[in-house]
């Protein structure tokens, strides 16, 4: 645990100014930690990492992060990030056939997917922070309510199995927990630094954001348990790699944008 807390720490001062200074900087460290946390995924699947496959990969995740109107390169060649994805798909079905099935069509799915959870989801994270920092406080802090309200209820009073198939130490106490101290969290914010007019649409919202966020990481553990692995990574000592701590941000964002609480 104190290693754990150390590196959250250390975490949390190199990260947040980058995040608080926006532009260039913010958006480069945004690329470094998508692409890790591809790298991740592609490691998990006992893919080469310094493949063709994963290069166009890592192309099609870059593409993905800012919007294409921010890619003056990009722009030159395509309308829309679906050509690149298109242009980037065929490219890697094509080259299932150049090695001859080396690279399968479930290989070239998996890395089409991958490209498209990471960069979408960190792509709504960057877009939050256009909009304004109390959107991204009030995210990370109800992310983070949700994960000690889950550890300490589900600790405390936890005795219903939440989905012990996927991650046999969740509890529906606990998830009730999380949901709880989120909820509370969000609302202090909210008389703190205000992310909409009404307190019951930020209380609602609260609910889901928590929800999506377990989701998120019961998403994660399922594929670390499919793929036999404990950790996503060894980046940061005390929690794994940037997909085990980042995972419930890759859908607590784009959940965010697509009820328009955030837009």
């Amino acid at each position: 645990m104190k290693i754990r807390i150390i590196t959250a720490i250390f975490a949390i001062l190199l990260f947040f100014p980058f995040v608080i200074i926006g532009g260039w900087p913010f958006y480069s460290i945004m690329f470094v930690i998508a692409s890790i946390g591809l790298l991740e995924l592609v490691k998990m699947r006992q893919m080469t990492i310094y493949s063709v496959p994963t290069l166009l990969t890592l192309f099609l995740l870059w593409s993905l992060l800012l919007p294409i109107v921010d890619n003056p390169i990009l722009t030159y060649f395509f309308n829309n990030k679906s050509e690149i994805t298109l242009m980037i798909s065929l490219l890697l079905l094509g080259y299932t056939v150049l090695v001859k099935n080396k690279i399968t069509f479930e290989d070239v799915g998996f890395l089409l997917l991958s490209a498209v959870y990471i960069g979408l989801g960190f792509h709504y994270f960057i877009q939050v922070q256009r909009v304004g920092l109390e959107y991204i406080f009030y995210a990370i802090l109800v992310i983070i309510a949700t994960d000690i309200g889950a550890y300490f209820a589900g600790r405390f009073f936890g005795k219903n199995k939440l989905w012990p198939e996927i991650s046999p130490n969740k509890t529906i106490e606990g998830a009730v927990g999380g949901i709880l101290l989120a909820v509370i969290v969000a609302i202090i914010f909210q008389f703190i630094f205000p992310v909409h007019n009404s307190v019951l649409v930020v209380f609602v919202v609260t609910i889901f954001a928590s929800m999506f966020g377990q989701v998120g990481d019961l998403v994660e553990s399922a594929f670390k348990r499919h793929y036999h692995v404990k950790d996503s990574g060894k980046l940061l000592p005390g929690h794994g790699g940037i997909l085990d701590r980042f995972d419930s941000w890759l859908f607590v964002f784009p959940f965010l944008h697509f009820i328009q609480f955030v837009s």
